[in-house]
């Protein structure tokens, strides 16, 4: 009843109200202060204060915005780069210091394999070893025969005639040569330097240092020797690079032609690190 009598205002708010108590005549009942309530138009306004970049027109608005360092992306540098760069330089300069040292080693090696037994360019100079067999033994006449056959080959290469270098060798003979070519029969030898002197050994020249000249019985001879190709100027015996062996016999007209022949290239710096790392393989005429 109260609540209807403030809302049709006739009782102020916070005032009192008489009400009638029976026999006990009218007392003022105090009324609680109801909370005054105020619209929103009632309400001061905000006072806003401008910023400093608010107030310039010039300067850009700037946001403020901010990190958590568990969702922010990661920053890159330039130190992980930094470091590759250093470890690219370092590996550079290493590879180039042990490709110094590998060519510097080899260049050593190369210069101290010299051989000692260098031969006689004479093949008639050479003591010949004379070994008699029941069938005899060598005559003295068969080493000039011998080392005219070796010259006949030698100059029908410089020749380039192909016919008589394969006329040197017997019917059936073998030759291998420094690149491990096996060659069959003297035509095949022959055809194999006719190509060979049309080509990639056309103008060169045979050179010829001989070690030793062997005689087993009377129709059979070991002959072997420093050589090598050259155009030019004939190279000294200490830069042939071939060591090769002749096996000669003495055919049915009294002649003695090649019945086989092996050419090995002599690889200095491996026979010296040979050397160096077991030197009782080293030959007795080196030590």
């Amino acid at each position: 009843m109260v609540d209807d009598v403030v809302r049709a205002g006739a009782l102020p708010v916070g005032g009192a109200l008489a009400v009638g108590t029976g026999s006990f005549g009218a007392q003022a009942l105090p009324l609680h202060r109801t909370p005054r309530v105020r619209t929103r138009s009632q309400l001061p306004a905000p006072t806003c204060r401008p910023s400093a970049s608010a107030t310039s027109t010039s300067a850009p608005k700037q946001v403020e915005r901010t990190e958590y360092p568990e969702h922010s992306e990661p920053v890159t540098t330039s130190a992980p780069r930094s470091r590759r760069r250093r470890v690219k330089i370092i590996l550079g300069i290493t590879a180039l210091t042990l490709a110094a040292a590998a060519g510097g080693g080899y260049l050593w090696l190369n210069a101290v394999s010299d051989v000692k037994d260098l031969g006689v360019s004479d093949c008639n100079a050479v003591k010949p070893q004379v070994t008699a067999t029941p069938a005899g033994a060598a005559a003295a006449d068969d080493q000039r025969a011998v080392c005219q056959t070796l010259r006949s080959m030698k100059d029908a290469w410089a020749r380039h005639d192909a016919t008589a270098y394969g006329d040197q060798f017997t019917q059936d003979a073998t030759y291998t040569s420094y690149v491990g070519t096996a060659y069959q029969g003297r035509d095949d030898i022959a055809e194999a330097h006719r190509a060979l002197f049309d080509g990639f050994l056309k103008g060169t020249k045979l050179s010829d240092s001989w070690l030793s000249l062997r005689f087993y019985g009377p129709d059979t001879a070991v002959a072997t020797s420093r050589g090598d190709t050259y155009e030019g100027g004939e190279p000294e015996a200490a830069d042939l690079s071939r060591t090769q062996s002749y096996t000669l016999v003495r055919q049915a007209d009294d002649t003695w032609r090649i019945a086989a022949f092996q050419n090995t290239k002599r690889q200095r710096v491996m026979e010296r690190i040979s050397f160096l790392f077991s030197p009782d393989t080293k030959p007795a005429a080196e030590k």
